[in-house]
Formats: C-alpha cells, sequence, structure tokens
C-alpha cells in the first residue's frame, strides 16, 4: 500500500518561507512522478508543481513560478517544495500525489490531477 505523509506547513507571515516535505512509504519513489497540489476552502483544487518520475523534469503554476522550488531525494524517499515569498493567497491545505503508470507530461499531470495516491495534506497559512 502506497502512503504520502506531508510535512512543514504552518504560520508564516507574508514574505516568508517555508519548506514542505512529502515522505513516501510503500514504492520507489525515483519509480513516479510526485506532484504537489493546494486547495483553499471554496476554491478549486490547484496543481502547484509537479516533478517527474525519470528526467526530474518539473513543472510550476503562473502563480508560484520564480518563488517555490520543487525537488526529490530518491534516497531519503522525500520530495519537498521549497516556498518563498509567500503571499496570503498562498494560504491553503498542500497535499502530495504519487503517480507510477503515466504517459504524458508533467504539466499535464499537473493539469490533470491524475494521481492515484494522495496524503493528507498540511496547512499553509501566510497572515501577518
Amino acid at each position: 500500500q502506497l502512503h504520502l505523509v506531508e510535512s512543514g506547513g504552518g504560520l508564516v507571515q507574508p514574505g516568508g518561507s517555508l519548506r514542505l516535505s512529502c515522505a513516501v512509504s510503500g514504492f520507489t519513489l525515483d519509480a513516479y512522478a510526485i506532484g504537489w497540489f493546494r486547495q483553499a476552502p471554496g476554491k478549486e483544487r490547484e496543481g502547484v508543481s509537479c516533478i517527474s518520475s525519470s528526467d526530474g523534469s518539473t513543472y510550476y503554476a503562473d502563480s508560484v513560478k520564480g518563488r517555490f522550488t520543487i525537488s526529490r531525494s530518491n534516497a531519503k524517499s522525500t520530495v519537498y517544495l521549497q516556498m518563498h515569498s509567500l503571499k496570503p493567497e498562498d494560504t491553503a491545505v498542500y497535499y502530495c500525489a504519487a503517480e507510477g503508470e503515466y504517459w504524458t507530461t508533467v504539466q499535464t499531470m499537473c493539469a490533470t490531477g491524475d494521481f492515484g495516491s494522495w496524503g493528507q495534506g498540511t496547512l499553509v497559512t501566510v497572515s501577518s
């Protein structure tokens, strides 16, 4: 059974930084594409950033490009989302997700949200 556990969320002031972690188990990380998604109350789920299982190709939503960085450590079985210059509109529950069988680009994966396994989420609140 696949498990993904997010951590690192919390309260941060506008302009601050936060690093989210997604620890995976039950599968080999380097064989899966990983995505970070977020959802705020009353809003649709948004694909934030995704990374491929092979060549490390990445995708970033326009709203976070230049501020967020996705990375993976296969040795640590962990995917990270480093967030800088946080804005109040970044406030949301952030989820990581994994998919081992896909035939599309990570851009398409992030757009469709077609991932088979999801974590429980971690809350990020950006407020003064």
